[in-house]
């Protein structure tokens, strides 16, 4: 049905001055990256562009700068240093508009690396779990490098691709990339039983991976019919589908299913995945559409910051100056519950950092990022509890917010603010 080659062979396309794509998170194809990082010494002023990527980055060494640059749409830890060291750059972009500029040109391909699973008998194969800009990356690319991997689920919904479209193979038997998530903290239950409180009975959920996600789901076993529309899951959804709390009854838009555009978890969840019809993946244009989101009743939307001003603004991708993460879907998914009927937009997130700086502020860093208005904010969660700003003056967001701040930082927040604006 297809005839395979090595690694080292398939790359052999990228040429000089090629944009590549890479599929995100734990598809990313680590042969192929490998592959294309080896000939570092023959490839000049390539540039290499992707969302956040598990696993190895080689081309990210800077001593590699003048053979590849990095273009991250949302910056990992494994390419962070390179917007500093001068080997990358960071494209901001929402996650709904993300393949947009793949099929509008704005952004054209050359290459894309991508991992899929073994073709059915009809040659078709599964992105498995990212399908994020893929499909439009495949769609713009002059050339599709496929690593065909025995252990990447198949997965329903719109990330099956036919042989036909795919250039060259490489055939690997590995597993994929796993992400086990740390078991909360005391702090982090507090913020999960505050954001629970919240939750109604058939709301439709948006969380991502990490502590905070978690501990509100350990919280979630007595609700019911509760629905799953959000960009990525991971582990801590499972134990909520086999107890039949998520059932996606309720839900709007792909009614009895779990809609989602990339996962990153544990074996566990890979294998949960596989070939379960359950869970349909889609695109992030449709995922992440605001008019789609909004369609789902009770829509609850949980995110997180790095900070939050007084007065609702929400930075998420910087600290200060300093790039840190990027735009993601916070945006697409808070203002699609916003807009939904019942609907609610929470941000969630400890009230100081790990060394102890108070993460409500009386204004942003100098440089930070508004990646979430102060008027798109509903709520804002700590473990001291919930400020309800929706509808709310400057004055009374203030008082909410402090009243959530670590009792430390209250008196000193509510001051500098006044003073400042006096």
């Amino acid at each position: 049905m297809y005839k395979s080659v090595t690694a080292a062979e398939a790359v052999k396309v990228i040429k000089s001055n090629d944009r590549v794509y890479i599929q995100a998170a734990a598809a990313a194809p680590q042969q192929l990256i490998n592959a294309m990082s080896n000939r570092h010494e023959e490839l000049r002023n390539v540039e290499v562009c992707h969302l956040h990527i598990e696993g190895d980055a080689p081309y990210a060494n800077p001593v590699l700068k003048e053979s590849f640059h990095v273009n991250s749409f949302f910056i990992g830890k494994n390419v962070r240093h390179t917007l500093k060291a001068g080997n990358g750059s960071y494209t901001p972009v929402f996650l709904s508009e993300l393949p947009l500029l793949f099929k509008r040109n704005i952004i054209d391909l050359d290459v894309a690396l991508i991992q899929v699973s073994v073709p059915d008998k009809h040659g078709y194969c599964s992105l498995g779990v990212s399908v994020e800009a893929t499909l439009a990356a495949i769609e713009n690319a002059n050339y599709v490098i496929a690593q065909v991997n025995k252990q990447m689920p198949r997965t329903f919904g719109a990330g099956i691709i036919h042989v036909s479209e795919i250039s060259a193979f490489v055939d690997c038997d590995e597993p994929l990339h796993a992400h086990e998530v740390a078991a909360p903290t005391e702090i982090e239950h507090k913020i999960g039983d505050h954001v629970a409180s919240l939750i109604e009975d058939r709301s439709t959920l948006q969380m991502g991976i990490g502590s905070i996600p978690n501990a509100v789901l350990s919280r979630l076993g007595n609700h019911k019919d509760l629905g799953l529309h959000t960009e990525m899951f991971s582990d801590g959804v499972i134990d909520l589908i086999l107890k039949d709390v998520i059932n996606g009854n309720y839900k709007a838009v792909n009614r009895g299913r779990a809609l989602s555009t990339f996962l990153i978890g544990s074996q566990r969840l890979y294998d949960y995945v596989d070939d379960n019809p359950f869970v349909e993946m889609r695109a992030s244009n449709y995922t992440n559409d605001v008019t789609i989101i909004s369609q789902n009743p009770k829509m609850v939307a949980i995110n997180s910051a790095i900070e939050v001003d007084v007065t609702g603004q929400v930075c998420a991708d910087s600290i200060g100056h300093n790039m840190y993460s990027g735009v993601g879907g916070q945006m697409d998914f808070i203002r699609g519950a916003s807009l939904s009927e019942g609907g609610k937009a929470i941000i969630a997130l400890p009230s100081v950092t790990n060394k102890g700086i108070s993460r409500i502020v009386p204004f942003l860093k100098q440089g930070a990022g508004v990646v979430t208005t102060r008027a798109h904010v509903q709520y804002v969660v700590t473990e001291y509890g919930v400020a309800n700003l929706y509808g709310k003056t400057i004055k009374q967001r203030v008082k909410e917010l402090v009243n959530i701040a670590h009792p430390d930082f209250r008196e000193e927040i509510d001051r500098s603010y006044f003073e400042a604006i006096k």
